[in-house]
């Protein structure tokens, strides 16, 4: 029998253009194990994803840099291809915000949670967020936005060098441009100078104190918050690996009970009057014993099934039961669970079997083994062409001479990725 109801298709959302997006994948094989017909609209090309058994059909989605009203198009010709309402769910802040911002063109066609003026865009605006734990005296690192180039430099001194610096909207931020959503600054030259392409971003940049990466001080919380602002499908985790190293997407994860970041996450959700999938990122500072929260993203997190529970239920299944009526059953937590990205972490990944404590593979699944086998073809090519493309080419001179300083750092510590 199947845990959700048969009659409802899910369609699953992601505008940005990652190939290796094992979120996707993690969304298609829970929703299609748990017995829905599994749509994607996404650019798939070359990624291991269409590969899977539980993938019912991929969708064209829309071009890069779509507006919401153009996303709300493509997903109402997607609606009405399936002639019946389905249970949609973004995988990326880009399509949670097209989608909020489309609630009520949305509604009807499709199942959502919320309602019109959803607070989506507000936490997942850096800048806004910051805003938010200050008022819910939620810990969050000290944050300035600087109205000019004079004073990013004079802000990135008084925070104490080195500063993170993230522009406030990183979906904005245009592909081919060479700017990053997070850097990590170690001069208030290079503060001042990154203020400088603002306008090219796309949102302010703001610029928050460093909080050091270390052994247990990465953290994480998935969610579904229902009609009623109760949290499913979902838990706490510890970071133990990161891709690329020491950056914000997790390789390697373990499900860990932490009460502070499940009542902050409570916290969150009934003052802002959230509902959906959230997924939360905190770092520990140890000097003051507080988990301060860097990012509210309002979708799942791509290792949200770290928290698949002994039922089966995780926050995507706990969205389609609750949006189409069914009784979500009490929690079964698995702490001590585990999660590995095979290509982000192979030595994790071969010795998982000899580890004590279940574990879940992103990619490789004995039900379901065509995406792995697809991904042992596809990641290697990916990887020669983004090193072969960092590679001077012979008889060629530079574009620009004298070469420009390098670029600032990228701060792993602070950054998540999108396909995040």
């Amino acid at each position: 029998m199947s845990i959700l109801d048969p009659r409802v298709p899910a369609v699953l959302l992601r505008l940005d253009r990652n190939p290796f997006h094992h979120g996707t994948l993690g969304a298609v094989r829970s929703l299609g194990r748990a017995g829905a017909e599994v749509h994607v609209v996404a650019d798939c090309a070359a990624s291991p994803v269409p590969h899977s058994r539980y993938l019912h059909r991929t969708h064209r989605p829309p071009p890069p840099d779509a507006d919401p009203a153009a996303v709300t198009a493509v997903l109402r010709r997607v609606a009405a291809a399936l002639a019946r309402p389905a249970v949609l769910i973004p995988l990326d802040d880009a399509g949670a915000i097209a989608v909020s911002r489309s609630h009520r063109e949305l509604t009807g066609p499709y199942l959502l949670p919320g309602r019109p003026g959803a607070p989506a865009e507000r936490v997942a605006d850096k800048a806004r967020l910051a805003e938010v734990c200050r008022a819910l005296g939620i810990p969050h690192p000290r944050t300035v936005l600087p109205g000019n180039a004079a004073e990013a430099g004079a802000a990135a001194e008084r925070l104490g060098l080195p500063v993170v610096a993230k522009w406030s909207r990183p979906w904005l931020v245009p592909g081919g441009s060479g700017l990053r959503s997070t850097l990590l600054l170690r001069s208030a030259a290079e503060a001042a100078a990154l203020y400088r392409r603002s306008a090219e971003a796309g949102s302010p940049l703001l610029l928050q104190a460093y909080l050091a990466p270390g052994p247990g001080r990465d953290w994480f919380f998935h969610g579904y918050a229902d009609r009623n602002g109760a949290l499913h499908g979902g838990g706490s985790g510890c970071k133990r690996r990161a891709w690329p190293p020491r950056a914000g997407a997790t390789a390697v994860g373990r499900w860990v009970p932490n009460p502070r970041l499940h009542t902050a996450a409570r916290e969150l959700v009934r003052t802002l009057g959230y509902r959906g999938v959230l997924d939360l990122d905190f770092r520990h500072d140890p000097a003051r014993d507080a988990y301060h929260l860097l990012d509210f993203n309002p979708r799942p997190g791509a290792q949200f099934r770290l928290f698949a529970d002994g039922r089966g239920i995780d926050v995507v299944r706990a969205l389609h039961l609750d949006l189409t009526g069914r009784p979500l059953p009490d929690p079964a937590p698995l702490p001590g669970r585990r999660f590995v990205v095979e290509n982000h972490a192979p030595l994790a990944a071969l010795t998982a079997p000899l580890r004590s404590g279940p574990a879940e593979l992103a990619w490789c699944a004995r039900d379901d083994p065509g995406p792995a086998r697809a991904l042992a073809l596809l990641w290697p090519r990916h990887a020669v062409r983004r090193l072969a493309a960092r590679l001077p080419r012979p008889g060629r001179t530079p574009a620009v001479s004298p070469a420009p300083p390098p670029p600032p750092t990228t701060d792993a510590a602070h950054e998540k990725a999108s396909s995040r």
